[in-house]
């Protein structure tokens, strides 16, 4: 495996930031708020710290992030398809952007769904979006994150793909839980790419019999209900 190059780290540098502050990838900093920004040091909050106890080592954080089941691991967030158009240069993919509550405006992810849906269909669905991957560029077009769905094959060997939903009662950018698993701790999307993390968990999630999303029988949550397809029973989710 070659070594990642000095701007490969800078993006990785750059991805880990964004999630902490909320931003969506590439926004422009000064959206913020100055109660959002770290205090300037003084010389009381220099006594206070001083005072303080020190924090967790990098190497307890990692140990307890280690403690959890994998999926918990990625962030799923609630989104709406804003605005949708086909790329150029790219006979499957739409360029999409979508709105997941973060501050800076909508993401723009790419998505290989032009087989199966219509740009009408596209536009205004609610959908999931998994927030914490490394960009990448999908012929020339940068995509921060993707759109969760599931796919079937049906008897004729063709494919049946459809979005996992939301449901309407769910706020835009809320985090999806896993019914009877610890609350999510998403780690950076570096750390996702290293440790393939989003690969690891693909294997248990699938649809049940309700077309219900899961994760080892463990049910997409929201505050309003589960998340689910609309026809794709016992189908791979990707």
């Amino acid at each position: 495996m070659t070594s990642p190059t000095a701007i490969e780290l800078l993006e990785d540098l750059i991805s880990d930031l964004e999630a902490k502050l909320n931003l969506a990838p590439g926004a422009d900093p000064s959206v913020l708020g100055k109660d959002t920004l770290p205090p300037k040091d003084d010389a009381n909050s220099k006594k206070d710290k001083k005072k303080q106890p020190k924090p967790s080592s990098k190497k307890e954080t990692s140990a307890a992030a280690q403690d959890i089941p994998e999926i918990c691991k990625l962030e799923f967030k609630v989104g709406l398809i804003t605005k949708v158009w086909v790329h150029p240069d790219a006979d499957k993919l739409y360029c999409e952007e979508i709105d997941v509550g973060e501050e800076g405006g909508p993401r723009q992810i790419a998505s290989g769904l032009r087989m199966h849906y219509s740009e009408e269909e596209m536009l205004g669905k609610r959908v999931l979006v998994v927030s914490n991957l490394k960009p990448k560029n999908l012929v020339g077009f940068k995509s921060h994150g993707m759109v969760l769905c599931a796919a079937e094959t049906k008897e004729d060997g063709s494919e049946k793909v459809e979005f996992i939903e939301p449901p309407e009662g769910a706020p835009l950018g809320e985090v999806i839980t896993f019914e009877g698993l610890p609350p999510p701790s998403p780690v950076a999307p570096a750390q996702v790419e290293k440790k393939k993390v989003f690969a690891a968990c693909m294997e248990g999630m699938k649809t049940n019999e309700d077309c219900v999303g899961t994760w080892n029988g463990h049910v997409f949550m929201t505050s309003a209900g589960p998340c689910k397809g609309r026809s794709v029973r016992g189908g791979a989710m990707r």
